[in-house]
């Protein structure tokens, strides 16, 4: 078992930052990538970023290129999103994942973000 605790949404104007952060506790060990999605009401979830624990490569969806970036800290087994030059598109729930060796995934509890124009 994997859980998984978000912190750090909140209400920021556009062009503003906000930092996500996901602390990730029980079977660590079991964790193979860790990631960041968003959902908007009506519209299916979109992976964001995420990262890959032996290698530490990184994915982002093209929206958020050069703005987002997905990192970690193994020292305590968190995950941040560190979110520059916001824009009101990147309004969401913001999930947590951890993608376990046998792919299996787990959630966070949501964050919600909000960017005003």
């Amino acid at each position: 078992q994997v859980q998984l605790v978000e912190s750090g949404g909140g209400l920021v104007h556009s062009g503003g930052s906000l930092r996500l952060s996901c602390a990730a506790s029980g079977s660590i060990f079991s964790i193979g990538v860790m990631g960041w999605y968003r959902q908007t009401p009506g519209k299916e979830s979109e992976l964001v970023a995420r990262i890959t624990i032996l290698s530490s490569n990184t994915e982002y969806i093209d929206s958020v290129k050069g703005r987002f970036t997905i990192s970690r800290d193994d020292a305590t087994n968190t995950v941040y999103l560190q979110m520059n030059s916001l824009k009101p598109e990147d309004t969401a729930v913001y999930y947590c994942s951890a993608r376990t060796h046998t792919g299996y995934n787990y959630w966070g509890q949501g964050t919600q973000v909000t960017v005003s124009s």
